[in-house]
């Protein structure tokens, strides 16, 4: 068995966290394969080192005073070697770094060295072999993953080690110059690890013990998640959830290989499976309840609507023409809305309410402004009856008038939209009645 294990900023921002990392893959002895974060914020007060590298960088190309905080990159790296007690000196990586932050190596050269300096320190204090990502990840020219070039690579180098670290975040260019990722960053390295080591498991450290089944923002202690689908994810990842970007997600996702979200800091916790499928029952009818805010509804009506051939059709073209992208379409025999998010809306609205009119002839086109929206998800819907009025049920109680309903074809999800300032009590109100009133 094997498993890859990705640490987070906040998991190795203090000799004290790595020691806890030690521990945590000291323990099984098929973690094998470890990509390492930057150090991340030790406390409320502090600054992430990726950020201290963006900020020594471009005081260095500009030609300001950068020494102050090359130091105090320094000084946390060597806070970190020191209270490991290890007997490493990284002043000659720190005399290329300044060397390279002054001939203009570029911001992601700058970014990545805190993964690769981190990386050094781990595969120190693990005894495992050391890989620079720059050597085994691949971008071409235009700066896009080469994913078939990186995953024959990176099988190759690690088929004849049994154990290694990959610092995350970054690759190369055709030209040898460092690439990082735009998005999901050292999650991205981890799946695309797990994939070229045919991983049975890919463990994601970080300081929470898995995904909420809401917002702890709006729902005071909310239950964890224990096991979620790729799909129930990306439901929730759509509609605003903090999870891991899809780009992290994919790799892993295409061979089957399952994600396991864990707390650094309390290793004791089960976490949160990710899966591709599962025969498990959920613990509740739903997985998650997730949303945002800004959003308008554009509501055209036109008696005969629905015999007029290519209608839909031409309304969405109008959207088109206009560079808007919409998010719902819900429509009745003679009315259909359609949600856009405001902000992006508004500059062209006048010209948009100008194209339906042009396009279909519709007998008004109404706006309303300042709605959220709400997503109910959960594969355990698909079975349970009355999950819909349930929801209607709940928010009526809470005395919420729902603006738009909306259910995806796959019955994974019903989304509902309502007044801004009705978004927090929805949420509170849906996980009321699915979650306490289920335990």
């Amino acid at each position: 068995m094997k498993k890859v294990v990705k640490f987070g900023g906040s998991s190795l921002a203090s000799a004290r966290q790595f020691k806890k990392v030690k521990a945590i893959i000291t323990a099984d002895k098929t973690r094998c394969y470890v990509i390492p974060s930057a150090p991340g914020k030790r406390d409320g007060k502090d600054t992430k080192v990726t950020d201290l590298l963006y900020q020594c960088y471009d005081a260095a190309v500009s030609g300001q005073s950068y020494k102050r905080i090359l130091e105090q990159i320094k000084k946390r790296f060597t806070d970190i070697v020191d209270g490991l007690g290890l007997d490493l000196n990284l002043d000659y990586e720190f005399n290329q770094i300044e060397e390279n932050f002054l001939k203009k190596a570029g911001r992601d050269y700058a970014a990545s060295r805190g993964e690769y300096l981190n990386g050094i320190i781990m595969a120190n204090y693990l005894g495992f072999p050391f890989i620079d990502a720059a050597e085994v990840i691949f971008f071409d020219e235009r700066g896009s993953f080469l994913s078939e070039q990186t995953n024959e690579e990176l099988n190759h180098r690690l088929s004849s080690l049994r154990q290694a670290v990959i610092p995350g975040f970054y690759g190369s260019n055709p030209d040898g110059t460092i690439r990082t990722f735009s998005r999901g960053g050292s999650d991205v390295t981890g799946s695309i690890v797990a994939r070229a080591v045919l991983a049975d498991l890919y463990e994601n450290w970080t300081d929470v013990s898995g995904f909420l089944v809401a917002d702890p923002r709006i729902v005071e202690n909310p239950a964890p998640i224990e096991t979620i689908t790729y799909k129930e994810l990306r439901e929730l990842a759509y509609m605003g959830a903090s999870v891991l970007h899809e780009d992290a997600i994919f790799p892993v996702r295409k061979e089957g290989i399952p994600i396991n979200i864990r707390n650094t800091n309390r290793p004791g916790d089960p976490g949160t499976m990710i899966v591709e499928n599962t025969s498990k029952r959920p613990h509740y009818t739903i997985t998650g309840v997730a949303g945002r805010k800004g959003f308008c509804a554009i509501n055209i009506d036109k008696a005969m609507m629905n015999t007029e051939i290519g209608f839909g059709r031409r309304v969405l073209e109008v959207f088109e023409d206009n560079n808007i992208s919409f998010e719902h379409m819900p429509s009745g025999i003679d009315s259909m809305s359609i949600l856009v998010h405001q902000d992006e809306f508004q500059e062209k609205e006048q010209a948009v309410i100008a194209g339906i009119h042009r396009a279909v002839h519709p007998d008004s086109v109404d706006l309303e402004p300042d709605l959220a929206l709400v997503a109910v998800v959960g594969r355990g819907m698909r079975s349970a009856r009355g999950t819909a009025a349930r929801i209607f049920a709940a928010l009526a109680h809470a005395k919420i008038n729902v603006k738009m309903i909306d259910q995806g074809s796959s019955e994974l999800n019903v989304i509902v939209g309502v007044k801004n300032e009705d978004f927090e009590p929805a949420v509170r109100a849906i996980y009321d009645i699915f979650v306490k009133t289920e335990l």
